[in-house]
């Protein structure tokens, strides 16, 4: 049982708990641990562990972290250090240029580069609207 509870919680990981922040992890993990109390009848000290985590990974400031965060043309323009009247080139080059520095791959971090992936979505759109 605590094999396989492990190996849950692997698979999990590393499907979609890569991106998670600090304060998602220990909810996860209150949230599971508390899930393998339960099923081992120990509902005293499951139910405060387990609980508490679920609540806390529902919330949605905590639910939202992989999401982009959102942000105007101005500040994508600042993200991407493009001129107002940039072309789609442009605005791809500035990605490209910024996001092999930001890259999680090359130090950098998941959420400087979705950032910066959604400043130029951002610019991009906005071309399109024109």
């Amino acid at each position: 049982m605590i094999l396989l509870l492990l190996a849950a919680a692997g698979v999990a990981w590393w499907y979609w708990g890569r991106n998670l922040s600090r304060q998602q992890l220990i909810a996860a993990a209150s949230a599971i641990g508390g899930l393998f109390l339960l099923t081992k009848g120990a509902w005293a000290v499951a139910l405060p562990m387990f609980l508490p985590g679920v609540w806390l990974l529902v919330q949605p400031g905590l639910a939202g972290a992989g999401t982009p965060p959102r942000m105007d043309v101005e500040e994508a323009r600042r993200v991407l250090g493009v001129e107002p009247g940039a072309d789609p080139d442009a605005i791809r080059n500035a990605h490209r240029r910024l996001v092999a520095k930001v890259h999680p791959d090359q130090g950098g971090s998941a959420e400087l580069a979705s950032r910066v992936n959604a400043a130029r979505d951002i610019l991009l759109a906005e071309l399109q609207k024109r």
